[in-house]
């Protein structure tokens, strides 16, 4: 597996080897000790599973407080996504700053999104599938998110606000500077 640091360090992109031949593939796509080796050691307590059914639709962008913060380990099963993290830890050199990567099923790539990050994504294709695993269990007390859209953030998210497509829940997150509760 290639595990390869972004422009913020903890955030990294994780590529799993693929073994093909006559009959499909073979990929290990989850090895603790080869992310122990990367420096992550927290075991994974459940699995997320989403399909979203058109291209634009927007998840995030999410977080958990403490006690269950989580980190997370994103994949593409179908489709594709721009994947973001924002870095919402107050003490943090790169607070505010985020990271963003296509992660599609073609591509094979994963993103390691830690604690004290706010993550989302935009569907790049209809009916796309992601997979990702968590570290911690859901709480909705501790649920939080920061407004997709935030133009302090700066990100470029390749899609129209006019077609994003939201939950309602996802449209009333604060801005990153609205924020009461960060890290």
């Amino acid at each position: 597996m290639q595990v390869v640091e972004t422009e913020i360090p903890a955030v990294k992109i994780l590529t799993p080897a693929r073994h093909g031949d006559h009959r499909g593939f073979f990929s290990e796509v989850f090895n603790s000790r080869l992310l122990a080796e990367a420096g992550f050691c927290t075991p994974f307590v459940q699995d997320n599973h989403s399909l979203s059914a058109e291209k634009g639709v927007v998840r995030g962008l999410h977080y958990q407080l403490p006690p269950m913060a989580q980190d997370k380990l994103v994949r593409v099963l179908r489709g594709g996504i721009l994947d973001v993290a924002v870095d919402i830890r107050r003490s943090s050199p790169t607070f505010g700053r985020h990271i963003t990567a296509v992660i599609t099923a073609e591509n094979w790539k994963q993103i390691l999104v830690p604690a004290g990050f706010a993550h989302g994504f935009v569907t790049l294709e209809p009916n796309t599938e992601v997979l990702y695993k968590v570290t911690n269990f859901y709480s909705p007390k501790h649920d939080r998110g920061i407004r997709w859209n935030d133009p302090g953030l700066g990100i470029e998210w390749g899609i129209e606000e006019s077609a994003a497509i939201l939950s309602h829940k996802d449209k009333l997150h604060p801005s990153l500077g609205d924020a009461v509760d960060l890290f």
